[in-house]
């Protein structure tokens, strides 16, 4: 089983106490919220789960014991160029991003192309019923429990071809609105892609909110991709377009330095990065670091997709 679901998890497991006082605090927060986004019965589904005393939704096993990391560093310390390259930068500047109104534009080899509206996305995939407690890493790493839906349901619905070997997505380009894109620091607009069976995986995760509230700015909204088992830049943020391709897209970082990072960004302890080793890593709030682990501790759910890959060559 890749993802685990109620009554299998305790509560603990996904609310942190510190931010979430008892279970009737949590739902009264997670219910406005979910009004907010534009959520269907967001209220029944959690109250269903806390009083059975469990969890309200989803959550990866690989996860389950890791400390979640608070909120406060979850927002405020972020990779994010389109506003700033310091890992605070984010946080201040984020605000200038508008959310409201909302497309997301789909093209490509699917049957279904067009324009979506990111309040009927919502409607369609009532996000409020599962969260996802999931380690991410990129220079650091954090565990925390987002609140999405899975990639593929949404991918499925817009009805890929035969054709699409590869799914690409893009990330608004508008310099007045992202600071950060006035400079050359990267070819904008940013880009990032999956191969269709990685963005088909249950693990990969359309991303609408943490922590029971709607995603901020900072951390990629309205919308976000979550791909747990590769490097944080593979999880592109505040999503305008997805492409159906039958060739392998040009991901941004990929192009940029090319060298550094490759299409695939699989976290492999074994493959260093040409200027530190990624064999450890350093999670936030601790002193030590810590060994990294295959796939980000994800093998058993996602070694099969990379079968008699050479890994060293595909990074």
């Amino acid at each position: 089983m890749l993802i685990r679901r109620p009554p299998d998890i305790r509560e603990s497991e996904v609310t942190d106490e510190r931010l979430y006082v008892n279970r009737r605090q949590f739902i009264g927060r997670a219910a406005s919220i979910g009004a907010g986004l534009g959520l269907v019965s967001a209220a029944p589904s959690l109250l269903s789960c806390a009083e059975r005393g469990d969890a309200a939704g989803d959550a990866s096993g690989a996860a389950a014991q890791d400390e979640l990391t608070p909120y406060e560093d979850v927002t405020g310390y972020n990779n994010f160029y389109e506003f700033g390259t310091g890992k605070e930068d984010p946080a201040r500047n984020a605000h200038t991003l508008q959310t409201r109104p909302w497309t997301v534009e789909v093209e490509g080899e699917c049957n279904k192309p067009g324009v979506y509206d990111i309040e009927d996305i919502l409607s369609r995939y009532p996000a409020e019923e599962r969260i996802y407690r999931l380690r991410c890493v990129e220079a650091w790493s954090m565990v925390i429990p987002w609140l999405g839906f899975p990639l593929s349901d949404f991918l499925n619905d817009l009805e890929p071809t035969s054709a699409a070997r590869f799914v690409e997505f893009t990330t608004l380009y508008d310099p007045e609105q992202m600071p950060g894109q006035r400079r050359n620091v990267l070819d904008w607009p940013y880009v990032e892609g999956l191969r269709m069976d990685e963005a088909m995986h249950p693990l990969a995760i359309f991303v609408v909110g943490l922590y029971g509230k709607e995603l901020p700015n900072q951390n990629g909204a309205p919308l976000r991709l979550v791909v747990p088992w590769k490097y944080g830049f593979k999880s592109i943020k505040s999503i305008v377009r997805i492409r159906f391709m039958r060739r392998q897209p040009m991901n941004t970082w990929a192009v940029t330095a090319p060298n550094e990072y490759g299409f695939y960004a699989n976290v492999n302890p074994e493959v260093d990065h040409p200027r530190w080793s990624q064999a450890r890593e350093r999670r936030i709030g601790e002193f030590r670091k810590r060994r990294t682990l295959m796939f980000n501790g994800y093998a058993e759910q996602v070694a099969h997709l990379y079968k008699d890959m050479d890994l060293r060559k595909y990074f």
